[in-house]
């Protein structure tokens, strides 16, 4: 099957999958367009690995479809390997293999010409900052010169999209900087990416979000919008013992939940102008008149947390999906577009 001209780099359309009595993933659907970066959020075990896997062909879907590049993944597997890379969590260098030995092993996998495997590689290995450590065993790199030569490995080939799953965990800041250097250039080329992440701030780098939970997509829009669908307001408040804070906090009246964020809380109120000062007198009436309290922007981790508490919308209650097929993020509390 050729690729269809102006269809979306990835379609997925009802994608169910079960591991004995656990639903693992449940009828989750979405389109990711050329040039976009496409983040899976959620919980451990809401179902970003087992979503990930489907779309790259290794494990098979109980029901549901998937097109990469306008090829059906599970009735064509090997033409649609072609068109996308998928770079696990633990991605399969060989420490007894150099930098170059694997790039070269790679090349051959994926059918690369060997003409264009050298201009190709000479033009990753600099984007990824690994001229000069060609001949150093894979076995020897840190985590983070490993993590960008798997993603050299992964587009020797020059997919179309490009799947990965969790890329950057454990990888120190600066190799996670140059990690989106290069995705922001495969972006600008027109490569779509989808990415599971754990890290909120590089969800707030994706072009969208899928919320994931229990095997749902429960929200699918931009940063930006699923910010504006908060319920609530959201106050920062600064004290001693920012664990103990929180406790004062829960339950007071119009607090519709709280985050411990390092050495603050964020409490996601009802209505900012009329609890901040409840707030201040709550906590000096419990010793801690020099508690700071203002307003916060909310990140994606409070929204999330926020989306995804007692009062937001089961999957009975939600509103009808989006035009991707799942919720997307409204601008009224608990009521998604």
């Amino acid at each position: 099957m050729n690729a269809v001209a102006g269809a979306a780099a990835v379609q997925v359309r009802g994608l169910r999958k079960r591991f004995g009595p656990v639903q693992a993933v449940r009828d989750v659907a979405f389109d990711v367009s050329p040039g976009e970066i496409f983040g899976l959020v959620g919980p451990d075990g809401a179902g970003k690995t087992t979503t990930m896997r489907m779309l790259a062909g290794v494990l098979r879907p109980d029901g549901g479809d998937v097109m990469v590049d306008g090829v059906d993944v599970a009735s064509n597997p090997e033409e649609a390997k072609l068109r996308l890379s998928y770079m696990p969590q633990r991605f399969g260098l060989y420490d007894d293999l150099t930098v170059g030995e694997n790039i070269v092993f790679y090349s051959e996998l994926f059918g690369v010409p060997r003409r264009e495997r050298i201009a190709r590689s000479a033009e990753l290995l600099r984007a990824a900052g690994l001229v000069g450590v060609e001949d150093r065993l894979a076995g020897r790199l840190s985590g983070g010169m490993k993590q960008k030569l798997g993603l050299v490995c992964a587009l020797i080939h020059t997919p179309r999209v490009l799947l990965l799953d969790e890329p950057t965990t454990g990888v120190d800041p600066v190799s996670r900087r140059d990690f989106w250097a290069i995705l922001y250039n495969l972006r600008e080329s027109g490569v779509a990416i989808v990415m599971a992440t754990a890290y909120m701030d590089e969800a707030e780098r994706c072009s969208r979000l899928a919320l994931f939970h229990a095997g749902e997509v429960r929200y699918c829009d931009t940063p930006a919008r699923l910010k504006a669908a908060m319920p609530g307001a959201l106050l920062a408040v600064f004290a001693p013992r920012p664990r103990g804070l929180r406790e004062l906090l829960d339950g007071a009246p119009g607090v519709l939940g709280t985050l411990l964020m390092g050495d603050r809380v964020h409490v996601r109120v009802d209505d900012a102008a009329r609890r901040l000062p409840e707030l201040r007198a709550r906590l000096a009436g419990q010793g801690l008149p020099d508690a700071r309290i203002e307003l916060a922007a909310p990140g994606i981790e409070d929204v999330f947390v926020a989306l995804l508490d007692a009062s937001a919308p089961t999957r009975a209650d939600a509103a009808p999906a989006g035009a991707n097929g799942v919720p997307a993020a409204g601008a009224a509390p608990g009521r998604p577009e």
